[in-house]
């Protein structure tokens, strides 16, 4: 028997409330984060940039830009812009980008090192230009599960911005010791409308399932309702846009 570790992320959001004064401070954050974003992004889906790449290119750039941000937050758009690009190229290769560049909507503030924030009883407190400032959060049951169940809290912070409150992203690791025995084995072969399952105990097959899936007859409905939307007309109108992102969602019923 072979034993490995693992580690296991969870994470947490917690809704927090902020006084005028960390309001603003945050606001001014999130406006500097969005303007580097936007350069990175398209930098980084043009060039294929890592994140080692984008501190060479625009580290001091922004850095002149936004003396007074947190470096931390700079480092943290930094991993922020190089996700986003990967998944658009994603989008892109399966034919679900709507647009021919990412756009910037939403912004999530990523504080990349925990010298810039501290988790406290009741409040998380940031660095920011104005000095540290504080956002209050209530209690909260799974957040005392983690903090108190052994678990390691990691160093990234995501923060975004909704009306008077703030939601934080905050994430937890923990390792574990797993068990291996090579002769307990479960092989599943996967057809086209249904899954075979298969248990083996110390290398003698003990259980065999099968279970239908329908997967086929799904994916060929899908292929039709979406032939039928597209059909004369451009993906890029709202119209069919908003028809797909229903239909991709399960609600293609609707649309027969």
């Amino acid at each position: 028997m072979k034993d490995s570790s693992k580690e296991v992320k969870r994470t947490v959001v917690v809704d927090c409330y902020a006084n005028k004064r960390s309001r603003k401070a945050l606001r001014e954050i999130e406006d500097a984060y969005r303007e580097m974003l936007k350069e990175m992004v398209e930098y980084a889906l043009e060039h294929g940039a890592s994140q080692s790449t984008l501190h060479k290119v625009f580290y001091e750039r922004f850095r002149e830009r936004f003396p007074w941000l947190p470096t931390r937050v700079v480092k943290g758009a930094y991993r922020d812009a190089v996700r986003r690009a990967k998944s658009f190229r994603g989008l892109k290769k399966r034919g679900r980008a709507c647009t021919e560049k990412p756009e910037v909507r939403r912004v999530t503030i990523t504080y990349s090192d925990s010298q810039d924030w501290r988790l406290e009883k009741g409040v998380i407190k940031l660095r920011a230009h104005e000095g540290w400032v504080e956002l209050c959060y209530k209690a909260h049951k799974q957040l005392r599960k983690y903090v108190y169940g052994g678990w390691k809290l990691a160093n990234e912070l995501k923060l975004r911005i909704a009306g008077k409150k703030v939601l934080a992203y905050l994430t937890f690791t923990k390792g574990f010791e797993v068990a291996c025995e090579p002769q307990n084995v479960v092989a599943v072969d996967v057809n086209e409308n249904n899954a075979t399952i298969a248990l083996f105990n110390n290398g003698v097959l003990s259980e065999v399932y099968r279970v239908e899936t329908s997967l086929g007859r799904i994916a060929v409905a899908y292929a039709e309702r979406r032939k039928r939307i597209t059909k004369g007309n451009p993906t890029k109108t709202r119209e069919v846009r908003k028809k797909l992102k229903k239909l991709r969602e399960g609600g293609g019923s609707s649309m027969s």
